[in-house]
């Protein structure tokens, strides 16, 4: 079990060095070919700032866009009271409940930190699930608040949007602008310029497979950890294969905020590996039944 966990916590980190390394070279790329770093330096420092908006008021963000409602002890004891022995077992501060009325059977955590968290279910999940699950599935979604994997998403947010906007402006120069040392067009090493275009075009698509791998990772990890807290992963394994068997498209679906769910709510197609912000529930199960057999 602490292997699985201290494996997810490795790849994650591999995956945000690997991030960093694309955006360093697309910035020596730019640098080079425009001799123009102040270009790269801003584009960074604008991705940062608006990753910090986001850092302080994406949840309350989550919050109102999924349409949950914040419920008190007497509203929802059930509920309530899983989520509060899940906080008394884990010493994790008492996140905000939230109820969403949806048939559609979800969960998702949010908040910057478990002093700033919330925790949020659908009425399909509480009328699917039986209370082992149920206290899996919150228990998954405390596993997010207690490794901050809000902070690591707003980190890799900041990092998609800085690859972004460097690679637009690089286009746009490319196509639009000009070299500083040639006023024609295109000026240059036409080698370089080319490889430097190609760069552009590939790597927005490459930082969004990167993205999703580190959404992937993180699912893996709260597995881990939820199961871990209950000491019970088969709980949490028959949750999520209701979720595959039952689940459906949200209500009010916004591709921005489908990383947060438990499940993901878009209900992805063929190409759900590559670019799913979940991985195959049928892995998720695996690994917690392999999990389960090293307690």
């Amino acid at each position: 079990m602490y292997r699985a966990i201290a494996k997810n916590k490795r790849n994650t980190v591999f995956i945000i060095v690997f991030f960093l390394l694309i955006i360093g070279g697309l910035g020596w790329l730019a640098g080079y070919i425009y001799n123009s770093p102040t270009i790269v330096i801003f584009t960074i420092l604008g991705a940062s700032a608006y990753a910090l908006f986001q850092y302080f008021f994406a949840a309350k963000q989550a919050l109102a866009v999924s349409g949950a409602q914040e419920i008190e002890k007497r509203d929802n004891p059930r509920l309530y009271r899983i989520v509060e022995n899940l906080s008394i077992a884990t010493g994790t501060p008492m996140p905000k409940v939230y109820i969403i009325n949806d048939p559609a059977p979800n969960a998702f955590a949010t908040g910057r930190d478990p002093q700033h968290a919330s925790v949020a279910a659908t009425t399909g999940l509480l009328d699917l699930m039986t209370d082992p699950e149920l206290e899996g599935v919150m228990a998954h979604e405390l596993g997010h608040v207690r490794n901050y994997d809000i902070r690591v998403s707003m980190v890799v947010f900041g990092l998609v949007v800085a690859v972004g906007f460097i690679s637009d402006m690089f286009l746009r120069m490319a196509f639009f602008g000009g070299n500083r040392n040639n006023n024609n067009n295109g000026g240059g090493n036409p080698v370089i310029m080319i490889v430097g275009l190609v760069a552009m075009l590939v790597a927005p698509l490459v930082a969004t497979v990167v993205q999703l791998a580190i959404s992937r990772q993180r699912e893996y990890l709260a597995d881990a950890t939820g199961a871990l807290t209950t000491r019970h992963p088969e709980a949490l394994a028959s949750a999520l294969q209701k979720l595959a068997a039952y689940g459906r498209p949200m209500q009010k679906q916004n591709s921005s905020m489908a990383h947060l769910w438990i499940a993901d709510p878009m209900k992805p197609g063929v190409m759900d590996r590559l670019f799913a912000t979940h991985p195959p529930i049928p892995d998720r199960v695996e690994r917690l039944r392999t999990m389960g057999g090293g307690f």
